[in-house]
């Protein structure tokens, strides 16, 4: 009640009316505005008891200038302005920075932030889940040096544990949670086969040494598969499938039937879809051969060349249904990949819309859960050379024109410092958006 009450007294330090107190021009609208983000401080109290659960959010490559543009093109969708508007994350109660260098490098990778994310210790470059003093694409020096994460450390407490991502289940920033390795790109044995050392491949890694990561959804079918499997979605052998004869697909599911325990592998929306999680306890889906699609790109069900794949959000519930069956509670990783992927392209669409669906996911686990007992955690591991430029006006579409250079042509809003969309050039006749 005190709250409510204090909420109603600040409303009434407005002297406007219910019409002009939505007038922006007014300073009484700024005003009201300070005094409900005081309110808001003032009632903040902060849990002290310990999570049972812990929900760790990467935006892979998500920069602050990442999440500005991402909210404008949020509440553009919403035909609003955007720049009033919040990504549900920067409505959480706490923010924090944090320095993102590694033990050799002062701009690093995804494979060393995701290790200094998940298990504290800062490494080398290119390396997961090992120490400094393993140099990166050197086998040999990984061997006892390796790092446990946050995912070991709630299995040894009896929690339960999963994996989403949109990227290949074995990429960097998912490795980093379960795998050891000298070299991110180490996905599968085809990768690894010119190495010199004994070193196990990262799927290998995730099917063999990590039986009970009870959820497993991404990308990358083919570090799974043999080089004499057909995909079931293209219809093709990948050139960079397993040359050991491992099929770990069907390792995952005989180990799950030898333990008699309930397990689904699901490698399509509409499977997907049928999964029962209040009845399975391992659920492994893996969508494309590679990484996942972007947003933009996804299909929520069967067309004639592709079989679907569920959106970041829809991964996330399912998880979080099965996970939280565990009464001493859970650990889920949840990685919106391909931000870094559309940025790496120059593709600002693409990388903004994937920002927005992993917002939607941290949406879902917000409702879904209870901060009572629930740890939500939202981290970008890296930036990119991605910046806003000039004066726009207002709602100006945050994937238009800015105005006009110097050289009279007009300029993007969103601009590259490198890569194929860096330089100028006239745009005046290009579609935009």
């Amino acid at each position: 009640m005190k709250s409510v009450s204090l909420f109603v007294c600040l409303l009434c330090l407005s002297s406007l009316s219910a019409e002009e107190h939505f007038d922006q021009t007014h300073p009484e609208f700024w005003n009201d505005m300070m005094r409900e983000e005081l309110r808001r401080a003032t009632i903040l109290s902060p849990i002290v008891k310990r999570a049972d659960n812990v929900i760790l959010f990467i935006g892979d490559g998500m920069g602050i200038t990442t999440t500005t543009a991402a909210r404008w093109l949020k509440g553009q969708r919403n035909n609003k302005t955007g720049e009033e508007g919040f990504l549900t994350f920067e409505r959480f109660p706490y923010v924090a920075m944090s320095k993102t260098y590694s033990v050799d490098s002062q701009t690093t990778d995804s494979a060393a932030t995701a290790t200094a994310l998940l298990s504290g210790v800062k490494n080398n470059y290119g390396c997961v889940g090992v120490d400094g003093r393993v140099q990166y694409d050197d086998c040999e020096t990984s061997h006892g040096k390796h790092v446990d994460s946050v995912l070991h450390w709630a299995l040894a407490e009896g929690k339960s544990v999963g994996i989403v991502t949109t990227t290949r289940v074995t990429h960097a920033t998912p490795a980093a949670a379960y795998a050891h390795s000298a070299s991110r790109n180490w996905e599968n044995d085809f990768d690894i086969q010119n190495v010199y050392g004994n070193c196990t491949d990262i799927a290998r890694q995730l099917i063999e040494d990590n039986p009970n990561i009870q959820v497993i959804l991404g990308g990358g079918r083919s570090k799974f598969m043999t080089d004499n499997q057909t995909d079931p979605e293209t219809g093709r052998v990948s050139s960079r499938a397993r040359k050991d004869g491992r099929d770990l697909i069907q390792a995952w599911l005989d180990e799950k039937e030898a333990r008699g325990v309930s397990h689904h592998y699901v490698w399509n929306a509409s499977a997907f879809d049928d999964v029962d999680t209040q009845t399975t306890d391992y659920l492994l889906g893996l969508f494309s051969d590679t990484h996942m699609k972007y947003e933009l790109e996804r299909k929520d069900g069967p067309t004639p060349t592709e079989a679907g794949e569920p959106s970041i959000a829809e991964m996330t519930l399912k998880a979080i249904e099965i996970l939280r069956r565990n009464k001493n509670g859970y650990f889920l990783l949840v990685e919106g990949g391909r931000i870094d992927h559309g940025h790496h392209l120059n593709w600002a669409n693409l990388a903004l819309s994937d920002t927005v669906a992993l917002d939607d996911a941290v949406t879902v686990a917000a409702t879904e859960t209870s901060q009572e007992d629930t740890l939500i955690v939202v981290s970008a591991d890296h930036s990119h050379v991605f910046n806003i430029a000039g004066y726009p006006q207002r709602g100006n579409p945050v994937l238009g024109a800015a105005g006009t250079g110097s050289d009279m042509l007009p300029y993007t809003s969103l601009v590259y410092g490198n890569g194929p969309g860096y330089g100028r050039r006239n745009i005046t006749n290009d579609e935009l958006g």
